[in-house]
């Protein structure tokens, strides 16, 4: 079987692509290509799911079999964590095993740099290309053990006041979603007033028969908990904590487009980070806004962290990312951390005294409204591709009642109104599933343009 990198990683079914075997000739392809380049050195992480552990030390093994000096993760750490050792250790590159927020079957091969980002789209062709032309070396079991957590979870204290923290008494509900962040936060808020409450905070290797995914339909016990709780804030993680989803004091799941523009604004003006800000084609109009008020250059790329992870190398990037709720910062590692995406919320609701439906108020009021909603509709074989080139080929200048007066092809097709409205259909890289994106100045707007949409499918 030909074995291919999607828009992050390599991901199958365990037992049935994802075997030992076929790690192992990964792993191979994968040390080859460090050592072709001069490298010597390699870090491996690993999550919760199914025989990460065993499938992390086979990659060590085969790493040292060829010889390359490898530092395994003493414990399960997040894919941020992982990459973040990759940067601080000098390491030429990093793997994460993970299938990331995939449902509990499926596991996962990612590739990180030693720059501290996701591997570049070069990178993964020269891997690939490489599987299967050498024999697998293995039988060295000569490794470095250290805890990434622990370095991790001081990074993320040297980047916020506990001072701040300390100004009032909160309380924030934390779901881990059974994944490799459980713990973390309220490591790092521990000398702060903030009661960090954990739900979802042990291993299960079944994610409790969910997608590891911090969106709304995952989260219905985290807005339970908040409401219960009385907490003022809920924060998700995905089950590798490179993502985030935030609950806000009233139980009501925010939105990624609006996690996006919260961070966005903090970032630029409250922290002052100086830079361009870098946005895929899926994220919200008001980014688009936000950038033309504030006077900084903006960046649109394809779905998928890694190039807004290449525009850090050539820029200088202040705030970058995607709808998926994974975000970067520049000034950290050019990585999507949900981890810290949370924590910035949290100093965000601090230094203005606000809760998050505040915030948003204040958004809304300053750059306009926008509602989003996306829908990941399960097809049969190519059904996906083939609408999203029929559309790609089709002079559409009107969709649901609404002109169209742009058409973006970056990644798949995305048709854009003369409100500023939009939806996008894009075939997903790593599952059978079409993607349908929509987000429009009224709510309904947005479900009916979303639904034309879906009729669009099953005419295929």
């Amino acid at each position: 079987m030909a074995i291919k990198f999607g828009t992050d990683g390599w991901r199958a079914i365990i037992g049935k692509e994802f075997t030992f075997d076929n790690v192992k000739k990964v792993a191979q392809a994968h040390a080859s290509h460090i050592k072709a380049k001069g490298g010597r050195k390699a870090v491996v992480g690993y999550d919760t799911r199914f025989l990460s552990r065993e499938f992390a030390e086979i990659v060590a093994e085969v790493f040292a079999s060829n010889g390359l000096d490898v530092i395994l993760s003493s414990n399960f750490c997040s894919t941020p964590a992982l990459t973040l050792m990759a940067k601080e250790s000098e390491a030429d590159e990093g793997v994460m095993i993970t299938a990331s927020h995939n449902i509990y079957k499926y596991n996962g091969y990612k590739v990180k740099t030693g720059f501290g980002s996701p591997a570049t789209p070069q990178i993964i062709k020269d891997i690939e290309e490489r599987i299967n032309l050498e024999d697998v070396k293995t039988g060295v079991k000569k490794w470095e053990e250290m805890d990434f957590n622990k370095y991790y979870v001081e990074k993320l204290k040297s980047y916020i006041t506990p001072n701040i923290f300390k100004q009032k008494k909160s309380k924030v509900i934390h779901d881990p979603m059974f994944g490799a962040t459980q713990g973390l936060l309220k490591d790092v808020l521990e000398d702060t007033f903030i009661d960090t409450v954990e739900i979802n905070h042990y291993r299960d290797v079944l994610f409790g028969n969910h997608h590891p995914e911090p969106i709304d339909k995952n989260l219905t016990l985290l807005k339970r908990k908040v409401i219960a709780e009385k907490g003022d804030v809920g924060i998700a993680n995905d089950g590798d904590g490179d993502r985030v989803g935030i609950v806000d004091e009233k139980g009501r799941f925010i939105g990624t487009q609006m996690g996006y523009i919260l961070l966005l604004l903090h970032t630029i003006r409250n922290r002052g980070v100086e830079g361009a800000i870098a946005k895929t084609v899926s994220v919200s109009y008001l980014v688009d806004r936000i950038a033309k008020k504030e006077g900084r250059k903006l960046y649109k790329t394809p779905v998928g962290f890694k190039y807004i992870a290449e525009l850090f190398e050539k820029d200088k990037i202040a705030f970058g990312g995607e709808e998926s709720g994974g975000y970067g910062f520049g000034f950290h590692i050019p990585e999507r951390d949900g981890l810290l995406a949370g924590l910035m919320i949290l100093e965000m609701m601090y230094l203005h005294n606000k809760t998050v439906s505040q915030l948003i108020e204040d958004v809304f009021n300053e750059f306009g409204t926008a509602y989003y909603l996306r829908e990941d509709v399960k097809v049969e074989g190519d059904k996906g591709k083939v609408l999203v080139d029929k559309l790609r080929n089709e002079g559409i200048k009107e969709f649901a009642g609404f002109d169209v007066v742009d058409i973006d092809r970056t990644d798949g097709i995305k048709f854009i109104f003369k409100n500023d409205g939009w939806i996008m259909f894009r075939a997903s890289g790593t599952e059978p599933v079409l993607r349908i994106y929509a987000e429009m100045p009224e709510k309904a707007q947005v479900r009916l343009v979303l639904e034309e949409g879906k009729k669009l499918l099953r005419e295929v």
